[in-house]
């Protein structure tokens, strides 16, 4: 794990724990931010790193925010299904070594379908595995929804945050 994946790791624990776990607007809305870090992975990175650092991150938010789990297994599912996502995004540019998930180097309409399905996905398993029920679909469904799109907001803001630091 590089050094900007490292201090990525930490920060994004520490956001999602001060800050975001703290958001709720009716029980609906849950920016699980921190999801931010599995996306941002480079590549190349072995399948073994991936989903035990994506394991790490989830289990880091249910340690500070006493989850029994759900937010490291949602994270491990994220990180399983991400490269058959990018699979799926098929990118003009090729990814090659070196260039990272991000509107940077793959543009702003791939990074966005990547970030909205992988967030979409993980958020499914969030709150399934919260509700471990079919009972409240409905209401299941209009949480994913409305905390996905606050989740990816979020991601657009900070890419587009760091982006420009990199064009000065």
């Amino acid at each position: 794990m590089t050094g900007i994946n490292t201090i990525r790791f930490f920060i994004l624990i520490l956001l999602q724990v001060l800050v975001f776990s703290n958001i709720n607007f009716n029980g609906y809305v849950y920016p699980a931010f921190y999801v931010y870090f599995i996306l941002l992975l480079p590549f190349e990175i072995a399948g073994w790193l991936l989903l035990t650092l994506s394991f790490a991150m989830g289990l880091g938010i249910d340690f500070f925010t006493n989850s029994l789990g759900i937010n490291a297994a949602a994270s491990v599912f994220t990180a399983f299904v991400r490269p058959i996502v990018i699979k799926l995004l098929k990118s003009k540019k090729e990814y090659e070594p070196g260039i990272t998930p991000g509107i940077k180097d793959l543009g702003f309409r791939w990074f966005f379908l990547y970030a909205l399905i992988l967030i979409f996905l993980h958020h499914s398993a969030l709150f399934f595995l919260e509700i471990f029920s079919f009972n409240d679909i409905i209401q299941t469904f209009h949480r994913i929804f409305a905390s996905s799109v606050a989740t990816l907001i979020l991601a657009l803001l900070a890419q587009f945050f760091f982006y420009k630091q990199d064009n000065r």
